[in-house]
């Protein structure tokens, strides 16, 4: 037990919201102990110098302080000691997110990124972690949710854990509070959910059900489940989403009204998107957690690492979180392509898909992805959502290349067993190559148009293999993000803003303003509050009902303030976009027999 290295963590001061943390090295570099805290947490490609919530920091040696000198924004060096070096941290946790930590009276989460020191040099030695109860009065009846290893733990889950280096450490998140739990299982394995944050009503007997249903969709996939055990923890608020990725378990974020309660009824979209996140971290246990980019298998977490290849790990993803949600039963064909379309309009109403490839869109995720602004649709492409469609696109040539008999699921398959079976991180074109040995010929051209070219994708030609019918039509309102049916032209609105808005006091505030619409073209900008329009004053609820009234070609003065200055423009009336997606099942009729058994194998109905 000596050789460990030990971390000890106390929620010690929720009304600060301060986690301390001691370290123990008991065999520090004889040249003095570097330490460093992650700049980064792996599935967040964005830099978040954790090390900016650390308060206070010290050192000593058998009850004698040691000097200790920061060499940079997460870096410490420890004068040389002989015996046990002790280091004791006070983190600030206040983000309540699914990658920092968060600390109040009401519960405790963290990352190993956000309170965990490297210890340079030792990062391949065991780790002991003791994971203490609160001993403020103010919390009662706190219980630990954490997939880490356990040595000695009470009933609570409080106390001794063991992991076999520091890798492993980052990858187990840590909840604590007074959760509600239930549990499933899923191919023998057992799977834990967790909720914190007020939960009302919530049925667990279908949450289980349909959990259980979709990890054993995407476990029969792989043909196996690679763990012994899987927590879902999810933080409830009023309006929360996210989801985290890690090797056993997944932090999740979801609104207290996406989970479903006694009585329900009918699947609800809240409902569905929360059981989207959840087969989107899960399938992520096989792909990105096991399946993995070598550059990203190797990372320092102290720099940016680039790939082109998050399109495929975060894309093919995207593409089967919600394709396992039909392929279990859990929703019906309708529901799922209304899902789909939904993917499809949010890189129509871009034109940041004719700027950027989604190679580039992964390449540049640091800078531009997850940190975007106003400009962000006029710039960018989501390599989630265009990876989703590319992975569509990808599944349709291996279908229409090998005349049906393989497609993306046996492509996974075989990323399994050559890269994450084997612990084979991918190389940039690892994807290419197998692509072309499944399809039994060179992928070239569609890995260059859609990968990596700007080029508009055929997703008329691509649903129409499946018999799925395909149109693009303009917005109907700000919360219209696509849909399944066909449906009236009537329906369309006579002209459209050409921006995204909401209502903010007494003005709508434009949040962004997208290329070449009318709003643009007049000089109005992402932050102007409109005040008026034609003389009306203006509202979010009002806003599109006045555009409508109105005939084409005219121009309508509009009154808007920026900054605090009161300002005039002239808005010129056109037709909107056609860029919402709306798909729909083509009648047996209209489809070919072969089209009809593709789309029955598809969809698995």
């Amino acid at each position: 037990m000596a050789d460990l290295i030990e971390y000890h963590v106390s929620p010690f001061h929720p009304e600060a919201h301060l986690f301390r943390v001691t370290l123990i090295v008991p065999e520090p570099d004889s040249q003095g102990q570097k330490l460093v805290l992650p700049a980064w947490i792996p599935g967040s490609y964005m830099i978040r110098d954790f090390a900016r919530n650390i308060v206070s920091v010290s050192a000593s040696c058998d009850g004698t302080n040691v000097d200790l000198i920061k060499l940079d924004k997460h870096s410490w060096q420890v004068a040389p000691v002989k015996g046990r070096l002790q280091v004791q941290t006070e983190v600030y946790a206040w983000d309540l997110s699914v990658r920092g930590a968060h600390l109040d009276t009401s519960h405790g989460f963290f990352n190993g990124t956000s309170l965990f020191l490297r210890v340079v040099g030792q990062e391949a030695r065991p780790i002991k972690v003791m994971l203490n109860r609160p001993s403020t009065d103010l919390i009662r009846g706190w219980r630990l949710a954490t997939s880490m290893p356990p040595k000695r733990v009470d009933k609570e889950g409080f106390g001794v854990y063991e992991v076999d280096n520091y890798e492993q450490l980052l990858d187990y998140p840590v909840e604590m509070g007074d959760f509600t739990e239930t549990t499933f299982e899923s191919k023998g394995i057992p799977h834990r959910m967790v909720f914190t944050g007020h939960v009302i009503g919530l049925d667990t007997e279908r949450l289980c059900r349909d959990m259980q249903a979709i990890c054993t969709s995407h476990a029969d996939l792989f043909g196996e489940l690679p763990l012994k055990q899987y927590l879902f923890m999810t933080m409830v608020t009023g309006d929360g989403y996210g989801g985290l990725e890690h090797g056993d378990s997944t932090a999740l974020m979801c609104k207290r009204d996406d989970l479903p309660f006694s009585g329900m009824g009918k699947m609800t979209r809240g409902y569905r998107n929360f059981l989207g996140l959840c087969s989107h971290e899960y399938f992520h246990l096989w792909n990105v957690k096991r399946i993995r980019p070598r550059v990203l298998k190797d990372a320092d977490l102290s720099d940016e690492v680039h790939t082109e290849l998050l399109w495929a790990f975060e894309g093919i993803t995207s593409y089967y979180d919600d394709l396992a949600l039909v392929r279990s039963g859990c929703i019906d064909a309708d529901s799922y392509l209304e899902l789909l379309a939904t993917t499809a309009t949010r890189v129509m109403r871009g034109r940041g898909r004719l700027r950027q490839s989604v190679a580039e869109s992964s390449f540049d995720t640091w800078t531009r992805f997850y940190k975007q602004d106003e400009n962000a649709p006029n710039a960018i492409v989501s390599y989630y959502s265009k990876g989703a469609l590319a992975a569509l696109g990808l599944d349709i040539t291996l279908r229409d290349a090998t005349d049906d008999r393989s497609n993306l699921d046996d492509f996974m398959g075989a990323l399994w067993r050559d890269f994450g079976k084997t612990d084979h991180g991918v190389d940039e074109g690892d994807l290419e190559k197998l692509a072309a040995d499944i399809a039994g010929r060179d992928l070239n051209e569609f890995f260059q148009r859609v990968v990596h070219g700007r080029e508009e994708l055929p997703l008329e030609e691509w649903f129409r293999f499946f018999g799925i019918g395909y149109r693009l039509r303009a917005a109907r309102g700000p919360d219209d993000w696509g849909s399944s049916g066909r449906s009236d032209d009537q329906e369309n609105p006579r002209h459209s803003l050409g921006a995204r808005y909401r209502q903010k006091g007494d003005f709508v505030e434009l949040l962004q303003v997208y290329d070449e619409g009318p709003a643009q073209q007049c000089g109005l900008s992402a932050g102007d509050r409109l005040v008026a329009m034609d003389g009306v004053q203006v509202t979010s609820d009002n806003l599109a009902s006045i555009l409508n009234r109105l005939e084409s070609g005219t121009q309508v003065e509009v009154h808007a303030f920026r900054r605090d200055e009161l300002m005039n423009f002239q808005l010129s009336l056109c037709p909107p976009m056609a860029d919402t997606c709306e798909l729909w099942l083509l009648a047996a009729e209209e489809c070919t027999a072969l089209q009809l058994q593709r789309r029955r194998q598809w969809l698995r109905q």
